[in-house]
């Protein structure tokens, strides 16, 4: 399958549909932040940066310091995908934050959101 559409797409773009899904279920932008910062090893103001310079998501996850070791005990079906199944580690990374956001809709605690 050819990802690179979704690759190419600006992260700045996504983040407010992120920020939008959660607020619908009564959930936070502080707590979508902080599921790209358990996920990323962003803090805001890199988060920040990269909105700003409507960064692409490969980019956007090449650049992160470190993706938590934890992202590994992230599975289930995002889009029609098994997580765990995803070959392109890329596009397994794009699917960990959908899925996390979904978890966060879906009125999961953050701690089990953040593996804890």
């Amino acid at each position: 399958m050819d990802n690179s559409r979704v690759y190419k797409m600006s992260f700045a773009s996504v983040y407010p549909h992120y920020i939008k899904k959660a607020e619908k279920k009564g959930r936070t932008k502080a707590e979508v932040d902080d599921i790209i910062f358990w996920l990323t090893g962003y803090d805001e103001q890199t988060l920040q940066k990269h909105i700003e310079h409507k960064t692409d998501f490969e980019t956007f996850f090449n650049q992160a310091p470190q993706l938590n070791p934890n992202s590994s005990k992230i599975t289930g079906v995002i889009c029609g995908y098994r997580i765990e199944e995803i070959e392109d580690e890329l596009m397994r990374k794009v699917r960990y934050l959908d899925k996390l956001i979904d978890e966060l809709a879906k009125g999961k605690t953050m701690e089990k959101i953040l593996r804890k």
